[in-house]
């Protein structure tokens, strides 16, 4: 009897330690009817501060009438947000406070049931989880949004370098490149680029948090795509924040703005072929003077020379080598006065490399030697003595030097002076070579100066105002610069540079 009497003391203390540790839990432990109503039977006083009611509001009333609607039957319909392990039920959901709003709740539910098996409770313990829902909720808006970014978008680990996320953007884009045998970030580059770019790119990132710039990559070589790595953000280790965890790729597929910067510069090397043509026709008449003085010469001493023969005045075919010598000068002179207008005006392909800029200055010069003279023109030349390399495409730089040379010479035209001259000056600025082309015509009017190489900006009575527009854009395409400078009233100067000589 006493045994029983300490029993059902000791029984007692443990059941006040159970119910002393729920009402003290900041957990909601609740109790229900087993039926679809889920009465309240109890509840321990983390109700108030959870839901807004006292236990003696919420005791007897229906618990499945604070469900949220889309909610209610997530038990019944095993939803994804229910999981099921060992007997216990664990179900998020919203479930309505007393002053009307909803709150995220994660509850473990279990089943009481009589010796017979049949439910008789569920027992309870609930916690609040909206906190942890926004921002899951917010992770999966964040989530849409780079799956649906039209970037592409990488994870990439620290140590290992191996890609863990690609969204549709870089799949589509990267194709085979991110398949698992090549799902490492190296393999998206070639070995140099990687080396040169890619490794200070992410060890930038590691020291800064990010770096931004513009690496290209390297695809499939059947993949008629164009992509380049733009971004590199770091996310460090929460554990240890000077340690990097992973790194987030942000790319961006450029094969349309590629098309479109090829199908400019196609169109480019168009209109500059255009107004080659444009200015050789102008200079037609000169160029034929230039080219009908050699034949004249030729002419004239093989009539000599024939002449002689017929009159039997060459005893020795000695006697005709001079007049031979002459005549092969004056036809290399016809021959040359070609070459340069044929290489001029043909259509090419846009080559790049080293020229001599004061060689090209003085070729450029040749083709408007008649044209000068024919107005009393001179040509002044303070050239560099150092003769710098220019580079970029030859043709298109004589091109540009060939329009500001004519400009000046028809600026002459309407402008009387004593002694008319052109200067034309190289010299070199750092890593840059500078060609300038100065005269002494009247200078350029303030108003004119403003609009002076926008297209179709002319002050002559037959020009289209192409001219310096497509000037620009050659230089500019070269990685130059050209500009004017004039006083307004007498001389004007115009300025374009080129990179010097690229020797790596």
């Amino acid at each position: 009897m006493i045994d029983l009497q300490q029993e059902l003391e000791r029984c007692q203390q443990e059941a006040d330690r159970y119910r002393l540790l729920a009402e003290q839990s900041t957990d909601l432990i609740s109790r229900h009817t087993a039926t679809s109503e889920w009465i309240f039977i109890d509840v321990n006083p983390a109700i108030e501060p959870l839901l807004g009611y006292r236990a003696e509001e919420i005791i007897g009333t229906s618990g499945y009438a604070l469900f949220h609607p889309e909610d209610a039957d997530n038990l019944k319909n095993r939803t994804d947000s229910v999981r099921y392990r060992d007997g216990l039920y664990t179900n998020v959901y919203r479930y309505r406070h007393k002053q009307g709003h909803y709150i995220w709740f994660e509850t473990t539910s279990r089943t009481i049931r009589d010796d017979k098996g049949i439910p008789v409770e569920v027992i309870c313990v609930s916690r609040d989880v909206t906190e942890r829902e926004r921002a899951l909720q917010a992770t999966r808006r964040l989530a849409k949004v780079v799956e649906a970014s039209s970037d592409m978008i990488l994870f990439c680990q620290h140590n290992n370098l191996v890609l863990t996320y690609l969204n549709e953007s870089a799949q589509r884009t990267l194709n085979n490149a991110s398949s698992s045998p090549k799902r490492r970030l190296p393999n998206l580059f070639n070995e140099t680029q990687f080396m040169e770019a890619v490794i200070p790119a992410l060890n930038l990132a590691a020291k800064q948090g990010y770096w931004h710039g513009a690496i290209s990559m390297e695809l499939d070589d059947e993949s008629e795509r164009v992509a380049e790595l733009r971004e590199v953000i770091a996310h460090r280790d929460r554990n240890n924040r000077h340690n990097v965890d992973y790194y987030t790729l942000i790319g961006r597929d450029v094969t349309v703005r590629k098309l479109a910067e090829q199908q400019y510069k196609r169109h480019q090397n168009e209109m500059a072929h255009m107004s080659r043509l444009l200015s050789v026709g102008e200079m037609a008449t000169e160029l034929a003077h230039e080219i009908n003085q050699p034949l004249a010469t030729i002419l004239n001493y093989s009539n000599g020379t024939l002449r002689q023969i017929e009159e039997q005045q060459i005893k020795e075919i000695s006697q005709t080598r001079r007049a031979l010598e002459l005549i092969s000068k004056q036809a290399h002179r016809a021959a040359e006065i070609i070459r340069r207008i044929r290489r001029f005006v043909q259509r090419t392909e846009i080559q790049y490399a080293p020229f001599d800029i004061n060689d090209c200055c003085q070729e450029v010069v040749t083709f408007l030697n008649q044209d000068a003279r024919d107005q009393q023109i001179s040509f002044q030349f303070d050239l560099d003595p150092a003769s710098p390399f220019a580079y970029g495409d030859r043709v298109q730089v004589e091109q540009v030097l060939l329009n500001l040379l004519k400009n000046s010479i028809e600026a002459y035209a309407s402008h009387s002076c004593s002694s008319p001259s052109i200067q034309i000056k190289t010299f070199t600025e750092g890593q840059q070579v500078i060609v300038s082309v100065k005269d002494q015509a009247g200078g350029i009017k303030p108003d004119i100066m403003t609009q002076l190489f926008e297209p179709f900006m002319t002050s002559k009575s037959n020009g289209l105002g192409m001219g310096l527009s497509i000037s620009r854009s050659l230089i500019e395409s070269h990685g130059g610069q050209l500009w004017a400078e004039s006083d307004g009233h007498k001389q004007s100067c115009f300025y374009f540079k080129l990179p010097l000589r690229n020797d790596t």
